[in-house]
Order: structure tokens, then sequence, then C-alpha cells
């Protein structure tokens, strides 16, 4: 029997590493700036922040330094983009080559490390007591798990109920407009795509230090970084659809695992368990569904109606035309 309580909580598990990195993706591609080098700032996240707990003994430490990694990494693409102008996609997918050949160097040997301390799980009282939806999100959950909760709806507040938020859309749809109102748009730029930076290290910490502790080379992001960049297309730039997907991505993962090790479905010898071929086409299906959504979401037209800011992409130039 496949439990639907046990794959949901699992998939809040594991979408919160997707939620970080997709919230973090979406605060730098409102104000402007595309960034595809999420799976580099994740691995090097990951291999910082189960570096320095290892040898500290202290997960919150790692924690730290796992978010700074991926914040002085995203700060490489902030001057490369921002101030030199260089093409924001040559950029990323460079950020991603050089976070994956430095998760590589600083990673060396990290996998005989053995266990090491991990981030607290505790169950939130009365609300765990909640029908069904207590045992899927407050029940012996991790605490960064709590952390993506309460980070949803305050993207969501900030980006469309603040006035800094009305700021970073301004910047990412008309930056000339934005410019002359006063508002600094390379600032901003750089603030947010920091931001993102953060977020990126931070989910790959979660996969370290909390979701599936342990170093495990290029594998140990696994793809994920590309599955956030999806996301943000796929939630029209919402962290609270943002949200709503990465569960349900994780969940899919969990599923995954789960219809392999059951003889039957409904009554049916289960088809999956005939081989590796089986295997493959069902863990093939999570990123051929971002495929799907980059494609779709790469078209101009509909890019445009379904809300990717109009600045998204091109260099902002004082005085220029257009901008």
């Amino acid at each position: 029997m496949i439990d639907l309580t046990l794959i949901l909580a699992a998939g809040v598990a594991s979408g919160t590493i997707l939620l970080f990195a997709a919230v973090g993706e979406i605060f730098a591609e409102r104000a402007g700036v595309l960034n595809l080098g999420v799976e580099g700032m994740m691995l090097i996240g990951a291999v910082a922040g189960f570096s320095v707990a290892a040898s500290t003994g202290d997960p919150w430490v790692g924690l730290v330094v796992a978010m700074l990694g991926g914040g002085l990494l995203s700060l490489v693409h902030a001057v490369i983009t921002i101030h030199f102008r260089a093409d924001q996609v040559i950029s990323g997918l460079a950020l991603t080559f050089l976070g994956t050949g430095l998760a590589r160097v600083l990673g060396d040997g990290l996998s005989s490390a053995g266990a090491v301390a991990t981030l607290p799980r505790f169950t939130v009282p009365v609300f765990a007591d909640i029908p069904f939806m207590g045992p899927v999100l407050f029940r012996e959950q991790s605490v960064l798990t709590y952390v993506g909760l309460l980070l949803v709806p305050l993207a969501w507040y900030w980006i469309d109920r603040t006035r800094p938020g009305l700021h970073l859309r301004a910047v990412g749809e008309r930056p000339g407009a934005a410019d002359a109102q006063g508002i600094g748009v390379v600032r901003l730029r750089y603030a947010y795509v920091l931001v993102g930076g953060l977020l990126a290290g931070l989910a790959g910490a979660t996969i370290t230090l909390a979701i599936s502790p342990g170093w495990f080379g290029d594998q140990t992001v696994g793809g994920r970084g590309w599955i956030a960049i999806g996301l943000v297309i796929f939630a029209q730039w919402s962290p609270i659809r943002a949200a709503l997907g990465a569960y349900l991505f994780g969940a899919i993962f969990r599923l995954i695992l789960d219809l392999q090790g059951v003889p039957t479905i409904l009554g049916v010898v289960n088809p999956f368990q005939a081989g590796r071929s089986a295997t493959f086409f069902l863990e093939m299906l999570p990123y051929l569904f971002v495929i799907v959504v980059v494609i779709i979401g790469s078209r101009e037209a509909l890019r445009r109606r379904v809300g990717a800011p109009a600045a998204l992409g091109i260099p902002y130039v004082r005085g220029e035309r257009g901008a």
C-alpha cells in the first residue's frame, strides 16, 4: 500500500529545497536579472555547509557558511551582468560550471567524513493534531521546513504589498522610470541577486544538513537547481505558486520511489517493477515536465502574458531609450 500522508510529508520536506532556490530566483528575476547559476550556488552551499558542520560539529555554523558561499558566488554573477553588462544567460551557465568545479575541489574526501550533526527536527504541538494536514506539515519536520513555510507568505507580502516590493517590481519592469523616480536600479539589482544567492546556498545546505545528510559529490544536488529555475516560470514569478510547485515536485519524487516498491497498483501488476527501463522512465518525468515548461515559457508572447518582468535579462544603461 502507498501511504498518501507519508508521500505528502516527504514532498513538503524535500520540496523545501526547491522552495528556497525558486524563491531566491524569483527575487533576482523580479529585479530583472536572470541567474542560471542556481545549480552551482546550491552545490557550493551544500559542500560548504557539510564541510563546516563536519569540522566544527555545529550545523548552524555550517548553515551560515553555506548561505555566505552561495551569496559570494552570486555576487560574481552580479558584477559580470550588472556592472559589465555581459550576457546573463552565458554568465549564469558559467557560474554553474564554476560552482560545480569548486564543489568538486572543496568536497574532495568529504564523502568519507561519516555522520555529522544535523539540524533539529520537531513536531509543532496542536497543529500536528489537525486532521490530514497536521501530519503532513507539522509532524517531525526539519526546522528548515518550517522556515520555508514562513518564507512563502513573507516573500509574497514583501513583493506585492510593501513599498520596497514596489521598487523591486519597478526595477524589473521599467528600470528607466524607476531610476527617474530616484530608485537605485543598480543597487537593488545587486541586493536581490545576493538574496537569490543566499537562498540558493540555504537550499544546498538543506540537502546536506537536513533532508539527505551527507556529501555525494555532483549528485548531491542532482539537478534541483534547474528544476527550481523551471519552477519560477511554472509559478509565474509568484512565491505562493512556487511553493505549491516545489511541494508537488517533492511529492512526485517520493511517489516514484514508492511506486517501485509495490507489487500491484489497483489490482494490476506494477509495470514499474519490470526493469530498469521502467524505472528510468519514472525518474525522467519530473525533468521532462521542467523542459516543457521552460520551452513554453521562453516564448516572448507567452512570457508577457504570464507575467515575466519586462526587463528580465536586459542590462540597464542609464539614459538608454526603451530602458
